[in-house]
């Protein structure tokens, strides 16, 4: 099933806890309650009227982008290139726009990189940033380093969107969300969570399963596909232990401390996992708990909304996390885009849809 509520409802809801935590993200926990009271922060901190996303939104539009110049490849062409190689390219223009003013002249392929609101550092990953300066880009057979930070899996989502409903396996869908994390985080607990992450959005998105019977399907798809990795022990117990602290009667917090801090990919996805199994209602307590605390902020808050967005849709957000929400515009329109996919021929949609997804340099 390809239901465009929650499309927009991963995405936006993901840019909403990216939004929400950025404001915190390098805080200690004793600030932020002091700050923002009991409940820490709750409501967006503005910036000149908006409230901010990050590199983790910036980089999950790019990851969308990707999909969908692989989309219209294959549907105008009836062949495409690899979407792993159309993401990484993708991610090179991303690169473009933290390393280069507007508007770039070395922009390849992506329509957003085009875009000025784009031009924006906001705390960029460096090994994202060092990973995608060279000519070469990992996977996960060859990687490009030993990194598990949590850069790879805070912008795979619109992987598992893409594929709802298709005919294609989840073993596919998931080892390509591995791949894309692996183009920059090459360390096994840096693509695993990835892959699992994608597992669970597609999951609830198209079958619409309880969070935590996604949670425990993806769980097992990861000891399926990577049964000789090293790791696989380590990130099926912390997953477990999320299941389980989630069922629990312990206070968020102590649980929060209890599965990280979330600079590292695997932590980011447990404490995702904990709040959305917690909280799967209730959308708005869900992102507060994911950001309330003294680790990375913006990507457990991003998360926690690509997947709570993606059970419960949009029209289950609260109005107020739409409002006032950086490039909210552009984040509609590449949900409804993934949602829609490239028009056929003979569509009158087809010469405008062209003009954002055709218009790519040779990779």
């Amino acid at each position: 099933m390809r239901d465009i509520d929650k499309f927009s409802g991963c995405l936006i809801g993901g840019a909403a806890g990216d939004a929400l935590g950025y404001a915190i993200e390098f805080c200690g926990e004793d600030e932020i309650f002091a700050k923002y009271g009991s409940e820490g922060i709750t409501e967006y901190k503005l910036t000149n009227g908006a409230a901010q996303i990050s590199d983790d939104t910036q980089m999950t539009l790019f990851t969308a982008n990707g999909l969908l110049l692989y989309d219209t490849q294959l549907k105008t062409r009836g062949r495409a290139d690899s979407p792993e190689s159309l993401i990484a390219a993708c991610y090179k223009d991303w690169y473009i726009t933290q390393t280069e003013r507007y508007p770039s002249g070395n922009v390849r392929c992506s329509r957003l990189a085009k875009m000025q609101g784009f031009y924006k550092r906001r705390a960029p990953g460096t090994t994202c940033l060092s990973s995608l300066s060279g000519s070469r880009h990992g996977n996960v057979s060859e990687p490009i380093n030993q990194s598990k930070g949590c850069g790879g899996v805070m912008r795979v989502a619109p992987v598992g969107l893409y594929f709802c409903g298709s005919s294609e396996s989840y073993d596919y869908s998931d080892m390509l969300a591995a791949e894309a994390a692996a183009i920059t985080h090459g360390h096994e607990l840096g693509y695993i969570p990835a892959a699992a992450l994608a597992h669970i959005v597609r999951a609830v998105a198209e079958r619409d399963l309880s969070v935590r019977a996604a949670a425990e399907e993806a769980i097992g798809a990861m000891q399926r596909l990577f049964p000789t990795a090293k790791h696989i022990g380590y990130f099926t117990e912390l997953m477990n232990g999320a299941l389980e602290l989630a069922a629990s009667d312990e206070a968020d917090l102590e649980a929060l401390h209890k599965l990280g801090e979330g600079w590292i990919a695997e932590e980011t996805l447990a404490i995702a996992v904990f709040c959305a199994v917690r909280y799967e209602s209730d959308f708005e307590k869900a992102l507060a708990v994911s950001v309330n605390h003294k680790g990375d902020s913006d990507s457990t808050g991003a998360v926690t909304g690509n997947i709570l967005g993606a059970k419960l849709g949009l029209s289950a957000i609260p109005k107020r996390f739409l409002t006032d929400l950086e490039l909210s515009d552009v984040i509609l329109e590449t949900a409804d885009d993934l949602h829609s996919g490239c028009p056929t021929e003979g569509d009158a949609e087809l010469e405008e849809w062209l003009k954002k997804y055709a218009d790519i340099q040779s990779l």
